[in-house]
């Protein structure tokens, strides 16, 4: 008896526990961001917010000094942006939890992939417009054979040395 009570108070734990994992990856983004609402209803494109994606290597994730030149008035019924508001107003980055991650090896530049190369975000990130949520995983798995095929299919060099210093 003693070890049936031990069986299903540690299957509750574990349930318990699984239901939490669950319920953080589908959350855990500190805002519930919204690009569909920004791109239809504001007019925005990919570079307005994420404005280094044309000129630098990374393409920059968004914070207080880009959100706040929208979002500074608290007036609002909306809890994702009253959140918003109180990370600008207390002058605090949202902390944006990384989801699109090239690893440590290999070098990749947002503006050799987007100036350069007339590559569109979609190609990497798929239909960023028509999301409601925030990525929960990637769009695609970055790995190497998804790189190389991309390459060759535009006739891109495929030297190792061009992505791995």
């Amino acid at each position: 008896m003693v070890s049936r009570r031990k069986f299903y108070l540690f299957l509750f734990v574990f349930l318990l526990f699984l239901g939490i994992v669950v319920w953080a990856q589908k959350n855990f983004q500190p805002v519930q961001y919204n690009h569909k609402l920004h791109v239809e209803d504001a007019g925005l494109s990919c570079t307005d917010c994420h404005v280094n994606v044309e000129t630098h290597e990374r393409a920059s994730i968004p914070n207080i000094a880009v959100c706040g030149d929208c979002h500074d008035d608290p007036e609002t019924d909306n809890a994702e942006i009253k959140k918003v508001v109180s990370y600008v107003q207390e002058e605090s980055r949202i902390p944006w939890q990384t989801v699109h991650r090239v690893r440590d090896y290999a070098y990749f530049s947002h503006r050799r992939h987007v100036t350069l190369g007339q590559l569109e975000c979609e190609t990497c990130h798929g239909n960023v417009s028509a999301r409601e949520l925030p990525f929960e995983k990637p769009y695609v798995e970055i790995n190497m054979s998804w790189c190389i095929d991309c390459h060759e299919q535009r006739a891109v060099t495929t030297d190792c040395y061009a992505c791995h210093r």
